[in-house]
């Protein structure tokens, strides 16, 4: 399938610098928002208790979260799970052995809404559950991270291995201070997609670099940056058809899925359109600025194949 009729001749590497300058602008940006604006973090990080209510009829949101305010609750998260019937209370971290307290007043309060409410499933996560869970997930980023340094720089050279692993790190950084800009709840799917935005950046990253490997071997003569310039046009169309794809399939995901696929869903589009400008403006970029050329895969020649020559 033909995407573009012709291979373009855009001058990515050109310019790089402006490219840098934004790059920076945005993960400043970015730290800048999870310092001051924060993360909105739900049980799975926090503790608390979590309820999901059955309700015998279709109920709105902004009912549910009027009639739990009316019953004197406070610092709760309201979603929908499934249906429009079955709705999500997450409240903070209870004291010891008042969980089924704290179950009674949402069921009471619900009922003045719905007198046929009912409990379909508790869970409460503690102090220490929440902090381990924490913990677990910073590691997941880190090992993802060294083992993604460790597999470009065997399979290509270091200085693609760093501009893979600053791409790499360059995406979740700017998907978390997107999630912040717009306090999409933080819990354990928002993770998983940070953990599926790395691997798409670096599925996409690996293209590129096996296509600028083979034009280093058959254009010898040309410049690095026109070398790569040509790698990344020659794979734009594939890169616009998996983008695209994925980051449609993403976005109907976010509008149809309800409320609990909706954090997973807006941090893996926001990931998708950065790990594809990562993978054009910064990994091959990078490579180039640290010295990447035709050198790093080509043999050296024989010199007693050239003293032979006529």
């Amino acid at each position: 399938m033909e995407f573009l009729k012709e291979v373009p001749n855009i001058r990515f590497m050109a310019l790089r610098r402006y490219w840098y300058a934004l790059s920076v602008v945005v993960v400043v940006a970015s730290f800048a928002l999870v310092m001051f604006r924060g993360l909105n973090f739900t049980v799975d990080f926090t503790g608390g208790l979590v309820l999901e209510m059955g309700f015998s009829r279709p109920v709105d949101l902004e009912e549910v979260r009027g009639a739990l305010s009316a019953g004197g609750l406070e610092d709760f998260q309201v979603r929908t799970y499934g249906t429009a019937r079955e709705v999500e209370v997450r409240l903070p971290p209870a004291r010891t052995g008042a969980a089924m307290e704290e179950q009674k007043r949402v069921q009471a309060a619900l009922a003045e809404l719905d007198p046929e409410v009912k409990v379909n499933r508790t869970e409460s996560v503690g102090p220490q559950v929440s902090e381990q869970l924490g913990n677990q997930a910073a590691l997941a980023v880190l090992f993802t991270l060294l083992l993604v340094l460790i597999y470009i720089a065997f399979r290509f050279r270091w200085r693609f291995g760093i501009g893979s692993l600053v791409a790499s790190l360059h995406d979740p950084i700017v998907a978390v201070g997107a999630i912040s800009l717009f306090q999409i709840p933080f819990d354990l799917n928002v993770v998983a997609a940070l953990l599926t935005i790395l691997g798409y950046s670096v599925n996409d990253t690996v293209v590129i670099f096996d296509r600028i490997r083979e034009r280093f071997k058959s254009m010898r003569k040309a410049e690095p940056a026109e070398v790569i310039d040509r790698a990344i046009n020659e794979t734009l169309a594939r890169t616009i058809i998996v983008s695209g794809c994925a980051l449609s399939s993403v976005v109907f995901l976010a509008v149809l899925g309800g409320e609990t696929l909706r954090g997973f869903a807006i941090a893996l589009s926001i990931g998708i359109v950065i790990g594809t400008y990562s993978s054009v403006y910064v990994a091959g970029a990078i490579a180039l600025d640290l010295g990447a050329s035709g050198r790093d895969f080509m043999p050296p020649e024989k010199r007693g194949d050239v003293d032979d020559m006529p």
